[in-house]
């Protein structure tokens, strides 16, 4: 016997074999069931006791302790990663998402939408991805693998070409009963702004948001989140108090709004100059580089076409920051191998289950109007040893990096 909570859905236990609600988060309530079991016209079971068959006794002991509170309606929220296990343990289970109230936090309540999502989502993501030659053709495979080790291999996957017939991939997605579309590159983010707006849309493998008003749409940008790079910094160089960095803000000016958060919560302060042409940004790094203390300062390079101009800017910055002692860090792989101390790059998998994470997050709890932009977080460290060793940072093992440079 087992006391079904609170039920939001039409639901029969007989048909279902098992319905178990639990209150657990701000915005979140499980419901715990196979997602066939919900047919079209039955009756909403009441709040009373329901039988259950016996088979599934080992759910209600495993989930029972976490609805021993008081009000047998809420979840003691200290026991929510228990309680994460103990429904991870039957993969047969299904939760279904409705609002609650108790505070939470997003990271515990993405965990649980997540979990809400994964066994229900059959036909209901679908990944579109440029069809293109290497190396991003691996670049792309290696994110669909993460998206599919995510969802247990349950999305659809279309390659794209210029010339793809929009029409036809709606169509297929209709019959797929795709709920959420999952566009990588400019290719698949250029494909599904056509597409006719019925479908949440997760962007990844794009630096910017696509220059097309696009509603259902949460952009994950492959500049690495700025918190990330300045904890790396810091912990390379303790003494650390200031960071510079020149940004064109038709670029970036929603990573320099992250990063001065970033910086605030760090203890350092953030200096940033403003450019819009490549005069403006050599007339900034030339102000910074006849400031800069290289024992408590750093320099950031930002993914930002007009003030890391390859061919002007970033040879003079990596010359005159050598012979100041100055420490620069960037967002561009690329840049490490040409003598920047460091910088993080996509862990390329584990963006891909973040994607995923992020589709499921949609299909559990719908999604917004608005467009969002976020930063990269699920990264790898490239490092310049030769960079390190001149500044005489100690950094720890070489192998304590994902690449470092210069090769050995």
């Amino acid at each position: 016997m087992f006391k079904i909570l609170s039920l939001s859905a039409h639901y029969s236990p007989k048909q279902a074999g098992l319905g178990v609600c639990l209150m657990a988060a701000s915005s979140l309530m499980i419901v715990a069931a196979p997602v066939r079991a919900f047919p079209v016209n039955i009756d909403t079971i009441s709040h009373e006791t329901t039988s259950l068959n016996d088979d599934k006794t080992g759910v209600i002991a495993a989930i029972d302790p976490y609805l021993s509170s008081p009000d047998r309606s809420r979840l003691a929220l200290d026991n929510i990663d228990e309680l994460i296990r103990a429904i991870e343990a039957f993969p047969e289970v299904v939760v279904y998402p409705i609002q609650v109230a108790g505070p939470i936090s997003a990271t515990v309540a993405r965990k649980l939408a997540n979990k809400i999502a994964e066994a229900s989502m059959a036909g209901g993501i679908a990944v579109i991805y440029p069809d293109i030659g290497e190396p991003y053709r691996s670049v792309f495979a290696q994110i669909i693998s993460g998206i599919e080790e995510k969802t247990k291999g349950r999305v659809v996957n279309f390659a794209v070409g210029p010339n793809v017939d929009v029409g036809e991939l709606n169509d297929s997605l209709r019959r797929q009963e795709t709920r959420v579309v999952i566009a990588l590159g400019r290719q698949g983010v250029k494909i599904a702004s056509a597409l006719d707006g019925n479908y949440g849309v997760v962007v990844g493998g794009v630096l910017m948001a696509p220059d097309d008003e696009m509603r259902n749409v949460q952009v994950n940008s492959l500049s690495p989140d700025p918190a990330l790079l300045f904890s790396r910094m810091k912990g390379m160089n303790p003494r650390l108090r200031r960071i510079f960095t020149v940004y064109d803000p038709r670029q970036n000016e929603w990573m320099i709004k992250l990063a001065r958060e970033a910086a605030v919560s760090q203890g350092l302060e953030l200096v940033a100059y403003e450019a819009q042409d490549l005069r403006g940004a050599m007339r900034a790094y030339l102000e910074i580089l006849a400031a800069v203390d290289g024992g408590k300062d750093a320099l950031w390079l930002p993914q930002d076409s007009t003030t890391v101009e390859e061919s002007t800017v970033l040879p003079m910055v990596l010359k005159e920051s050598w012979e100041r002692n100055l420490a620069v860090f960037s967002s561009s792989f690329g840049h490490v191998r040409r003598g920047v101390l460091f910088s993080l790059y996509p862990n390329n998998v584990e963006l891909g289950r973040h994607l995923a994470g992020s589709a499921l997050g949609m299909i559990a709890v719908g999604w917004s109007e608005k467009s969002s932009m976020l930063p990269l977080r699920e990264v790898l460290i490239a490092i310049n040893l030769r960079t390190a060793k001149h500044l005489g940072l100690d950094i720890g093992r070489p192998q304590s990096f994902d690449m470092a440079f210069p090769e050995q």
